[in-house]
């Protein structure tokens, strides 16, 4: 067994050889809390749970770091716009993003670290870096010196001489106007801390070295992002990290944007959809599916069309798992198998190919529903154990507990429907049974109108929601 990863640093998909035997440990940046998440933001967490899941199929115990950033210059507008506290915005930002990532089946982190909670880490990584002669203070300021690390922009592939480095209000004093800022004197007003150089807060990618290196120390397998992060976040980290004396991340693998209208998903644009708006309107189960099963390098263009068919394509899926239910009595008697198609392994082996491995749970349901047409209950009843152990990776069984529980439909109203649908269904029958077929394909069609879809099978009825 090997998994293979694209590494954007080497440009190329290579095995992935943990530096622990058994083990893995996995930095990924989270979320900038100054605004509630949209469906952009959660993709990333998504694809990154899914790796989880599949070095953890593969045996490999994982340690998974997701900061948060709860401060930064777009904290501070917002406070200042708001005339809030910054704590009371990153706060609830915090918990709209923690909320939306358990809506979408999300793991909860090892560790999920404040940025705020971590300045000690950062005045020591800065003291190091200006003992090495990587960094110096200017009126309050703190910043790296670029020219100081040969390796520089590696990661970006870009050109020191052609270099625009994005700069904040109030950065005076550099030396090079490439430098970027590792803390930012206080200005009236404005949350601080204390520092040997005086009142002021952290640079944002600081942040992120100096966590990474508290909670997975100073070399670790992966580091993870959108690709909007390689420059300049990502290339600023690796230049902290290693003139500090870190070895960092051997493995830098960053996912696609959600896209509308061919531009990043972005609050600057106004074109985001949030997530807490998003799981009224769709089945959260199905907003994962939509998410997290086209490859994570590629872009995913937002569509109410695309979603629809994402919908109607996991439907299939529940429907194979409900008529083996049927069959059995209970679908989630029948546990997950121990090991996965090997197709199934393959795909996800060679750089998390999950397009390709969704098409093997599609095989298998195929599959399924041929042994049920042909009563074959024993092969049934093993293709969907073969589907919920592929489902599993996935974080698409809908017979996990947190699925099953409730928490897809946010309250669990199924039961109470059902019920209800029922007798409909029996109203049918009886007029079925009495051959009065006008008031049957009434009733029949008065469900569709309501978004329901009935179908007749040897058992009897049985109703699933349809398409929107």
């Amino acid at each position: 067994m090997t998994i293979r990863l694209y590494d954007t640093s080497a440009r190329q998909i290579r095995d992935f050889v943990p530096l622990q035997p058994g083990c893995v440990s996995i930095y990924l940046c989270g979320a900038t809390v100054q605004a509630a998440p949209h469906i952009g933001h959660i993709r990333s967490g998504l694809n990154f749970d899914i790796m989880r899941r599949w070095f953890e199929y593969r045996g490999l115990r994982t340690t998974f770091i997701r900061n948060v950033t709860d401060i930064d210059d777009k904290i501070i507008a917002k406070s200042a716009e708001q005339g809030r506290p910054w704590w009371s915005i990153g706060y609830e930002n915090e918990r709209a993003f923690t909320e939306g990532y358990r809506a979408l089946g999300c793991l909860p982190p090892t560790y999920e670290p404040r940025a705020t909670g971590h300045i000690t880490e950062m005045v020591e990584m800065m003291r190091g870096l200006i003992e090495r002669g990587h960094a110096y203070e200017a009126d309050g300021n703190v910043y790296f010196a670029v020219t100081s690390f040969p390796e520089y922009l590696e990661l970006s592939n870009q050109e020191l001489d052609n270099l625009l480095q994005p700069s904040g209000e109030g950065e005076t004093g550099k030396r090079d106007p490439r430098d970027f800022a590792l803390w930012k004197t206080a200005k009236p007003g404005e949350p601080s801390w204390e520092s040997p150089w005086g009142r002021g807060r952290p640079g944002w990618h600081l942040e992120c070295s100096a966590m990474a290196h508290k909670y997975l120390g100073p070399v670790f397998d992966i580091h993870g992002g959108g690709l909007d992060l390689i420059f300049p976040h990502h290339e600023n980290e690796i230049a902290q990290a290693k003139a500090y004396g870190d070895e960092f991340a051997r493995y830098w693998v960053h996912n696609a944007w959600v896209t509308m209208s061919g531009e990043k998903m972005s609050k600057s644009l106004g074109n985001s959809v949030l997530v807490s708006e998003m799981v009224k309107r769709w089945r959260p189960i199905v907003l994962r599916y939509y998410l997290g099963t086209p490859h994570y390098r590629s872009m995913i263009e937002y569509s109410e069309e695309a979603l629809r068919e994402a919908e109607s394509a996991f439907a299939r899926i529940e429907g194979f798992i409900q008529r083996v239910g049927e069959l059995t009595g209970t679908a989630g008697a029948v546990e997950p198998a121990a090991e996965v198609p090997p197709a199934f392994a393959e795909a996800m082996d060679d750089d998390l190919g999950v397009p390709q491995a969704l098409a093997v749970v599609h095989t298998t349901v195929r599959q399924g529903n041929s042994a049920l047409a042909a009563d074959d209950k024993e092969a049934a009843v093993a293709r969907l154990a073969e589907v919920r152990a592929m489902l599993a990776v996935l974080g698409l069984d809908p017979l996990d507990p947190h699925w099953a529980g409730g928490a897809d439909r946010g309250d669990d109203l199924n039961g109470v429907v059902d019920t209800l649908v029922r007798m409909v269904l029996d109203q049918r029958e009886a007029a079925r049974a009495r051959k009065d077929w006008p008031t049957a394909d009434a009733l029949r069609d008065q469900l569709g109108q309501s978004g329901l879809v009935v179908e007749d099978g040897p058992q009897g009825p049985r109703w699933s929601l349809g398409p929107r």
